[in-house]
């Protein structure tokens, strides 16, 4: 299991959208966003490109941090 760090969410549409828009990339499962740790957990069928990862969540206007 990884780990994002995520800065910039403030509620639960936040939530919805990160899951939302993590969910959209090919390889990733499990997907769990927190909003108190703001982060979120993933695992990976295949390996994913953190820059992918990072710009997706950046796209929708949130600042990805590292990926652990």
């Amino acid at each position: 299991m990884k780990t994002i760090e995520i800065k910039g969410m403030s509620c639960q549409h936040c939530v919805g959208s990160v899951d939302k828009a993590l969910n959209s990339i090919e390889g990733l499962k499990n997907i769990s966003v927190n909003l108190e740790k703001a982060e979120a957990t993933f695992d990976e069928d295949v390996s994913v490109d953190e820059a992918k990862i990072k710009d997706v969540i950046s796209k929708i206007g949130f600042e990805p941090g590292a990926v652990k």
